[in-house]
């Protein structure tokens, strides 16, 4: 029942969300966002999923979620919500150290520090077994020496340090198998590198570079042996958020288009009256309800602690927030027209970035595939 009907602590922050992001201005730039950041974050939203014994709000990746869901709406998403505080503040909180834990999260949680997540490798694509960024102990000093490239990393140029996912090997199987390492952004041998996207937003993409990069014992998270578990305990929040990001941008162009369809008159009818603009609106506003009631279910699951169930439920709500997202954008610049290209409405930019919600973290083609194998127990292909 939780997750068909909020509870009215849930719709307070709802509202209260809204509220503050309807009334800060639109980022546009960097400054922008960092300002917006560091206003949420004063107010306990950044890390409202993050345990209160380190500064964060003791809450869940289901408070967290609406709080992204809701700055979206307002126009005003934050995409390292995605990264800082659900996967990496997520990781730290779970399997971090005691040490790590009073380091990173009171920081995260109150918007002075920011962390990126590099698990995206040029050759790897969406199988992360193919991941080469390794990691080798050095036997004489006990550092690790991390060396490898990631690609698509968001916000590297802001963040203090990035969680990156490497491989080390086995020594009873000589397998290797994924960990997590922090990396602090002054790291010898750690480069960065903006890749130019054609996509317009506050925070820029970047290809890494890790070349003998040395890093103390205790810069790996959890433990050696249980790198899988840690990596899907991020990458299920990933998402979750994932679809917040794609709902609150979908609701927001619903919203701008259903204030032009109301306003805008032709033949003395204003145009919303009409089947043909009103019709595709009310699906697009049906089909983000549904991916929201999915979401929620999902970030639920997460919360109560069941990973197998988050699983499913959060690759499904990624990708019915991915499609709904971008039909309600379609349809936003469609109902406006000429206008919906303006720069004045901002509906343009939209058409690429609702992309964004199709095609990352995971695909969704990738998703089907995990739902006929996983769910329907259909065969592999490969």
């Amino acid at each position: 029942m939780t997750t068909l009907i909020e509870s009215e602590e849930h719709k307070s922050l709802r509202a209260a969300v809204s509220a503050f992001a309807q009334t800060h201005p639109h980022t546009s730039n960097a400054e922008d966002g960092k300002r917006l950041w560091q206003a949420a974050a004063k107010l306990g939203y950044i890390g409202v999923n993050l345990p209160e014994a380190y500064g964060g709000g003791g809450a869940g990746i289901t408070e967290l979620s609406l709080v992204l869901e809701e700055l979206g709406a307002a126009g005003n998403p934050l995409l390292m919500m995605i990264v800082s505080p659900a996967i990496c503040g997520t990781v730290i909180a779970r399997f971090g150290t005691e040490e790590q834990k009073r380091e990173w999260l009171p920081p995260l949680a109150d918007g002075t520090r920011l962390m990126a997540f590099g698990i995206t490798e040029p050759d790897a694509g969406s199988n992360s077994h193919r991941i080469t960024t390794t990691a080798r102990r050095d036997t004489a000093t006990g550092d690790w020496i991390l060396t490898g490239r990631k690609v698509f990393v968001s916000g590297v140029d802001i963040a203090d340090a990035t969680l990156i996912v490497g491989r080390t090997e086995d020594a009873r199987t000589g397998k290797l198998k994924p960990c997590l390492f922090i990396v602090p952004r002054d790291a010898e041998g750690f480069e960065r590198r903006p890749i130019d996207m054609e996509l317009n937003a506050v925070e820029r993409q970047f290809e890494l570079t890790l070349d003998d990069v040395r890093l103390p014992a205790d810069a790996l998270v959890g433990d050696e042996d249980a790198g899988l578990l840690q990596l899907f305990a991020g990458l299920n929040p990933e998402r979750v958020m994932t679809a917040a990001f794609g709902i609150g941008m979908g609701r927001y162009a619903l919203s701008r288009a259903l204030d032009y369809a109301r306003e805008r008159t032709v033949w003395k009818t204003p145009i919303g009256a009409h089947q043909a603009i009103a019709h595709p609106l009310a699906q697009a506003h049906i089909d983000l309800e549904l991916a929201r009631l999915m979401m929620q279910k999902a970030a639920h699951l997460y919360d109560a602690g069941d990973d197998v169930g988050a699983g499913e439920a959060a690759n499904m709500a990624k990708y019915a927030a991915g499609e709904a997202c971008v039909k309600a954008v379609d349809q936003a610049v469609h109902t406006l027209g000429g206008n919906g290209l303006t720069r004045e409405y901002g509906l343009g930019r939209l058409i690429t970035a609702s992309r964004v919600a199709r095609i990352a973290p995971v695909s969704r083609e990738m998703i089907l595939n995990y739902v006929s194998h996983q769910t329907l127990g259909l065969p592999k292909s490969y």
